[in-house]
């Protein structure tokens, strides 16, 4: 077993690269409470506003409704700068538009680290991933290769990790902000409280850890590196 490295800390700005609202929630949202914790500042950025991503709730009502819900679950985790780019839920394809918009977004922001969502085929064997996840974990990877200047890493946040950080501390924050996506998650698992939906899903990305000396983590792989 490979030990993880420990993820950067010489950082004071991170920007959070995504295709959904909730997407920031099931794996990083602990790392972001204990990094704005310290100090740090944090930029979310969603390609879409999740408008079919409720069923039977019609795009036009869903879209704003999911956009509450990723406000107020940002700032659970002390994020105050949200953005919504306004790309098709359901149909996000890796285009020059997208490219360009994520180099636009990096050039304004001027983050230290750009961490975005998983972009391979599957989670784990039989656990596909979704397309609009790959397309957009694809073109955030083509946009950074074609600045000049890019920050110092690109983070993703999926199975092949290379870098952790410790969250023990902050498990329940992330559990109470999943649970903001309220209506989403009741429609999502009727059957199951939000909460424990919550609580669930954040276990099984931040976690004791046997790679990282046992302790409870979020794990990032490193897929580019920037000048210092």
């Amino acid at each position: 077993m490979t030990a993880l490295l420990d993820f950067p800390t010489d950082f004071s700005t991170a920007l959070i690269l995504v295709a959904h609202p909730d997407d920031p929630e099931y794996g990083m949202s602990a790392a972001v409470a204990r990094w704005t914790s310290e100090g740090r500042k944090v930029f979310y950025a969603l390609a879409s506003s999740g408008e079919a991503g409720i069923e039977g709730l019609a795009p036009a009502e869903c879209g704003p409704l999911r956009e509450g819900e990723q406000r107020a679950s940002a700032a659970v985790v002390g994020v105050d700068h949200v953005e919504f780019w306004g790309f098709p839920d359901s149909d996000i394809r890796n285009t020059g538009q997208l490219r360009a918009k994520v180099v636009e977004t990096i050039t304004r922001l001027r983050p230290d680290v750009v961490i975005t969502g998983y972009g391979g085929a599957e989670w784990a064997p039989g656990m596909p991933n979704q397309r609009d996840h790959m397309e957009f974990t694809a073109a955030v990877v083509q946009a950074w290769d074609s600045m000049a200047t890019p920050p110092r890493w690109l983070f993703v946040n999926g199975p092949s990790a290379t870098h952790a950080v410790e969250v023990g501390d902050f498990v329940e924050t992330a559990v109470n902000s999943l649970a903001a996506h309220d209506r989403y998650l009741s429609v999502l698992d009727p059957q199951t409280p939000v909460r424990e939906q919550a609580r669930k899903q954040v276990a099984m990305m931040a976690k004791p850890r046997e790679d990282f000396g046992g302790a409870v983590a979020s794990a990032f792989e490193l897929v580019r590196e920037g000048r210092a």
